[in-house]
């Protein structure tokens, strides 16, 4: 008899599972390959030939004791059919015990049932500091830019010194507290700056009127007029500005430059200088708001009125790459090279157009540049042929009759 968990028997044995057994193995699967063997290696009820065993084993599943005084078990038995040189037909049995598996098994659960808690209490609290040290930089970042939005813009959160995602995000957003700080100064300057240009041209329509109401022989209606105009005039630039600042994009058409100067020229009146224009016979093509257009122009001959002494100078004519290039010149004192890029911010007057009369309000050639920049041109100062300032402002030639680009943002 071998151990317990593996038993071999006969069938012949007197033991007390024989009958649990019963003679299961005297039917054995068979297969087509069992068939096929010669007849003359089994006898017709299927006991194997002298000498020799069946092909395959029956199995099942049974519960059995081993002795008289032992608890019975589950087994897996496998019967195999068998024919001794005597003659004698035998059933040998071999069974292995199911208990140590589920032996396995139950003590697999008990473990997991004991262990599976602590371990799940032991991975949670790893998770947890690990998350919150990990998140420990955000929540840094977090607090520093909920105190920053609530008032002062020029503070920074604090940037770790790894180089994370966490590090990264926080230098995005300095990078974006730079540009939100430099947009709301630039915001509260043009507003200081819009308030003392508007306060001016209000504040000697309401002396002139309060004289007038006061004594109305002294009642100067050019006066009026003329500041009623200048301040029309800030209030419409102010406006343009703040449509181009929101991102407006002009409504582009086809047009002739060329054709647009001509007709701008002609409906001009009031310039102190004539203007000597050098157009060409052939148009020029260019895809651009008309009306935002003829304002560049306009804003550039008024500077150019300004500030020449004798004479305004306009050209138009075909540029490098298919561009189109309209020049305005004058012969005045024209612009230091250290403020040819100054002279286009908003509300700034050189030196010597310092005044309301001569100096404007300091915004047609920052219109000038933020329109030419949305069209997808450029603008440049230079110095004219015998002395004085050039503006030259370059645009994208339209080069298909039906072209109707967009204006660049």
């Amino acid at each position: 008899m071998v151990p317990p968990h593996r038993t071999v028997l006969a069938a012949g044995d007197n033991l007390h599972h024989a009958p649990p057994l019963a003679d299961f193995a005297r039917a054995p699967h068979r297969t087509a390959a069992s068939d096929a063997r010669d007849d003359h290696d089994d006898d017709d009820d299927g006991t194997p030939a002298r000498g020799s065993a069946a092909d395959h084993a029956a199995f099942r599943t049974v519960t059995l004791a081993l002795h008289d005084d032992d608890p019975a078990q589950d087994f897996r038995v496998a019967g195999l059919l068998a024919t001794t040189p005597t003659g004698r037909t035998v059933t040998i049995y071999a069974g292995s015990s199911l208990n140590t598996e589920r032996q396995a098994v139950d003590g697999v659960r008990d473990a997991m049932l004991i262990g599976l808690p602590a371990l799940l209490v032991v991975v949670a609290a790893v998770t947890w500091l690990v998350t919150r040290r990990a998140l420990r930089p955000v929540e840094g970042i977090r607090a520093e830019l909920a105190e920053i939005m609530g008032g002062d813009l020029s503070r920074r959160v604090p940037q770790p010194a790894s180089r994370d995602e966490v590090a990264r995000l926080a230098q995005t957003t300095n990078a974006t507290l730079a540009a939100l700080e430099k947009s709301v100064e630039r915001q509260r300057q043009f507003v200081a700056d819009a308030s003392h240009e508007l306060r001016s041209p209000i504040a000697s329509l309401r002396t002139q009127l309060e004289v007038a109401r006061a004594h109305p022989h002294l009642l100067e209606l050019d006066g009026l007029i003329e500041d009623t105009v200048r301040l029309e005039r800030v209030a419409s630039d102010l406006l343009l500005l703040a449509r181009l600042d929101a991102g407006e994009r002009p409504r582009a058409e086809r047009l002739d430059l060329a054709e647009l100067v001509r007709d701008e020229l002609a409906h001009r009146s009031g310039d102190r200088l004539p203007v000597t224009a050098d157009l060409p016979d052939e148009p020029l093509p260019v895809s651009a708001s008309h009306t935002q257009l003829a304002r560049v122009l306009g804003n550039l001959l008024d500077n150019a009125q300004r500030h020449a002494a004798s004479v305004v100078r306009v050209a138009v004519h075909r540029g490098a790459a298919g561009t189109v290039t309209l020049d305005v010149a004058d012969d005045g004192p024209g612009v230091p090279p250290a403020d040819r890029e100054r002279v286009f911010t908003r509300f700034i007057r050189l030196d010597d157009a310092r005044t309301r009369d001569e100096g404007g309000a300091g915004l047609g050639l920052a219109i000038v540049r933020d329109v030419i920049h949305r069209h997808g041109g450029r603008i440049e100062v230079g110095e004219a042929d015998g002395g004085g300032a050039r503006f030259t402002v370059t645009l994208p030639g339209a080069t298909h009759p039906d072209a109707h680009a967009p204006a660049a943002p």
